[in-house]
């Protein structure tokens, strides 16, 4: 009962009755174990802890524990006599559904049976419960949702099974389900698999109950299982056991940390191979592999004939990585060459092979658009030259999108040359070793762990710097390195500065009379602001005042009297979803700053999860897509879920967000082109520093598109934002864009590629936590006049398409 220093202190939700000594229990991952949970993409079986949940108190719960343990009644009759249990295998067989024999004749009903297995094992054992059944559960870590399920199962269950747990006194154990009568062992669950632990509230049916939740399945399921205890004592009893596995193990990790030798170097490093192919129009319909030259390794080209290039990605070594996207599939001729000569490719498809080893994209490329007329001119006998692909893929446990880079011969012929030639092999293959860290802001222990890139360096590279620099170099070319911010350097003064969380900033919901009145007469006047007032659009741009914004947003997209879509979103919720494990895992990364959404399992996740959820089922081509969790946490603040869910519906479809994700994001790399052109018009200075240091608007403007700026940027910022969109179009995240840059104009023209790429992670979002700073900036952004300039840039966008 004295080992609090060993545990971290955990936020508990204001829905909690209490916790166990308010601590989070944390776990020991198994050793040698072939399914740890760290390998379960990113889902709540990452993180192990064990949250144990009470009745009353800390301190009542803490009395009451006591009692327990001192009542020599209870210490007697063997409620938690100290044993052990033999591993019996047996496995999880799911829903328990066979009946067991009671407590034979004459037994002391709350004895270990004397036919159980010899133990080898530290447990507890506990005699005469009953288990009611389980459940799947979407928000595994809920006490609001595990005391439904509780009350559920105990009114519902028609065929109780009367059972013997053995809980085990340290974290590398297995809770055991026991047949009472001959000790058989009916299933089990590795603790590192249990989640949550719950007993139901004095004065209630349930009050003789307890749950745990498990991670199911590789956390693909969340299961939660109940019982009944037929002493009502033993509920604390059972939970203290739990908790006490916990805290020995704690404590054993704190040992062991001070104790064990370093991590090898090798630790954060991840082996990838990449493989390129290129296939050729072979004139009957179908593409064709296209072969390699025996002796120089060089792809054998064609001239004139549409080709198609196949990128295979493969991880080799270390915990497995989610590659969740390709952003972006990029060719250019020559070597060594500057990102902004890489051309974007249309991407065809993308998704795992179906063996699942490896991430396979395919891009059509043809010969005849102007910037690869280099590759489809016929080289001279005996020549090559080189060509470069790039490979931009979006990793779950990655911040930035990570760049593959690959540099390859080829050798264009005549488009009449016959396709077969001695060949060595048909593809082109290189290793990669990614170098990651742990990121330093994911402080949160409900939240998923997240990584940045160090470095990314090519097999060939490795080679090349062994013989022509000092093993403490790399090579800094263009190419090198992936587009994402390496690390960071601690003497680079505010750089070293750790990335702002989403969801932070407090908005006050305090403003002056004048104001409140003047926006009172416009909504008793205009009930329906569909047709907008004279006098909106520049009461907006000064910004909607907080105490209004959820009626006012309302009111601007169109649903404020929606009840249609209310009962719509009703329905959905109780709809299965495709992508429920992608959703799962972005919502405790989803505003962790705000204390709305950092409780795992709280009010804020829960109904950020249903909305979610409820939309990748409403809209069944574009689905869930990352970044959505943001905007939908943004609504929320303001207004119920039904409502939340209503104004991001008209929001995809009528503002036109959904269409950035459509069509391999042909209409996302269209805004990259508008803003670019919009830069050169505008900032020429900046946007010609920026086509020098080869830094393109996708690498810096991706999230400020897809998420509307809701990721990083403070909440009274983004708030403004979502104001401007909701009364004048999409078109405002132009205005935002154009005013951050021009702000930050002096600092990026002093940076490189990578100063420039850290210098919007960290330096820009934080500028604006000033309010000051804020609304200067929303100022500069309403008065840029954009529109125009963005449906001609639009034209020429797709007049080079075409071309």
């Amino acid at each position: 009962m004295d080992d609090k220093g060993s545990v971290g202190k955990i936020s508990v939700s204001s829905d909690s009755v209490s916790t166990l000594n308010s601590e989070d229990f944390v776990l020991v991952s198994r050793l040698g174990d072939e399914t740890p949970s760290s390998t379960n993409n990113g889902s709540d079986d990452e993180k192990t802890g064990l949250k144990i949940v009470g009745n009353g108190s800390e301190q009542q719960l803490q009395r009451e524990l006591e009692d327990v343990l001192m009542d020599p009644s209870v210490a007697d009759t063997g409620i938690g006599s100290e044993t052990g249990m033999d591993s019996l295998g047996g496995g999880d067989h799911g829903h328990l559904l066979t009946t067991a024999s009671p407590v034979p004749p004459g037994a002391d009903p709350l004895s270990t049976p004397p036919s159980s297995p010899i133990p080898d094992e530290d447990s507890v054992v506990f005699s005469q419960l009953t288990y009611l059944g389980c459940a799947s559960v979407n928000a595994p870590r809920s006490e609001v949702e595990a005391l439904r399920m509780m009350s559920i199962l105990r009114g519902q269950c028609q065929l109780p099974l009367d059972v013997t747990l053995s809980v085990p006194g340290v974290s590398e154990g297995t809770v055991r389900l026991l047949d009472p009568h001959n000790g058989t062992e009916i299933a089990n669950y590795p603790i590192y698999k249990i989640l949550f632990c719950v007993r139901g509230h004095d004065g209630t049916p349930e009050s003789d109950c307890f749950a745990f939740t498990e991670s199911h399945y590789n956390a693909e399921i969340f299961r939660i299982h109940v019982f009944r205890c037929q002493i009502q004592e033993a509920v604390s009893r059972i939970l203290y056991s739990f908790a006490t596995a916990f805290r020995r193990s704690a404590k054993k990790a704190v040992l062991s940390s001070q104790q064990s030798a370093p991590l090898t170097p090798d630790s954060d490093l991840f082996t990838f191979t990449v493989s390129l192919e290129i296939k050729e129009d072979d004139g009957k319909g179908t593409f064709s592999a296209v072969a390699k030259d025996k002796d120089k390794q060089s792809f054998k080209l064609r001239a004139g004939l549409d080709k198609k290039i196949v990128i295979y990605v493969q991880q080799t070594s270390n915990k497995e990585l989610a590659i969740e996207r390709c952003f972006g599939l990029l060719l250019s001729p020559g070597k060594n060459v500057k990102n902004s000569d890489m051309h974007l490719l249309d991407l065809e498809s993308m998704g795992k092979s179906s063996d699942g080893k490896s991430y396979i994209i395919t891009g059509s490329w043809n010969p005849n658009t102007p910037q690869f007329q280099a590759v489809n001119e016929e080289t001279p006998k005996d020549k090559f030259m080189y060509m470069t692909t790039a490979v931009d893929l979006v990793i779950t446990e990655v911040e930035e999108p990570v760049r593959f880079l690959l540099e390859t011969r080829v050798r264009v012929c005549s488009p009449n040359d016959r396709l077969f030639w001695p060949f060595s092999k048909r593809s082109y293959t290189e290793t990669f070793y990614l170098k990651l860290r742990q990121r330093k802001e994911r402080k949160s222990p409900a939240s998923d762990t997240l990584y940045e890139v160090v470095s990314l360096e090519s097999e060939t590279e490795r080679e090349k710097r062994k013989t022509t620099a000092s093993p403490n170099i790399l090579p800094t070319g263009p190419g090198t390195m992936v587009p994402s911010p390496p690390e960071d350097d601690e003497d680079e003064g505010s750089y070293n500065d750790e990335p702002l969380l989403s969801g932070s900033g407090d908005v006050s919901k305090e403003c002056a009379e004048k104001i409140l009145e003047t926006w009172g007469d416009l909504l008793s006047k205009h009930m329906n602001l569909s047709v907008r007032p004279r006098q909106l659009p520049a009461l907006v741009r000064s910004g909607i005042p907080e105490a209004l914004r959820g009626e006012v947003w309302q009111l601007l997209a169109g649903c404020h009297n929606n009840d249609h879509q209310v009962e719509e979103y009703r329905t959905l919720i109780t709809k299965e979803s495709p992508q429920d494990s992608a959703i799962t895992r972005d919502i405790n990364r989803t505003f962790p700053a705000h204390d709305y959404f950092k409780d795992t399992g709280g009010d804020g996740q829960d109904s950020l999860y249903k909305i979610c959820k409820a939309y990748s089922v409403y809209d069944e081509e574009i689905g869930y897509c990352q970044g959505q969790s943001f905007l939908a946490a943004v609504l929320l603040l303001h207004m119920p879920e039904e409502q939340a869910f209503s104004v991001l519906v008209k929001i995809m479809f009528d503002y036109g967000l959904r269409d950035l994700f459509k069509q391999n994001f042909e209409d996302l790399h269209c805004k990259f082109f508008q803003l670019e052109r919009l830069m050169q018009e505008y900032i020429p200075d900046l946007y010609n520093h920026f086509l020098n240091v080869g830094l393109e608007a996708h690498m810096y403007a991706s999230q400020w598109f897809l998420t509307l700026f809701t990721a990083k940027f403070p909440l009274y910022m983004v708030f403004h934002i979502i104001d401007l969109l909701l009364c004048e179009g999409i078109s405002v995240i132009f205005n935002v864009a154009l005013a951050l840059l021009k702000t930050s104009k002096d600092d990026l023209i002093q940076t490189d590629f990578e100063g420039a790429l850290k210098f919007f992670r960290v330096p820009v979002p934080k500028r604006y936590r000033s309010e000051e700073n804020a609304k200067k900036l929303m100022e500069l952004a309403c008065s840029m006049k954009v529109n125009k300039a963005l449906r001609n840039n639009q034209k020429t966008h797709r007049t080079v398409l075409n071309s």
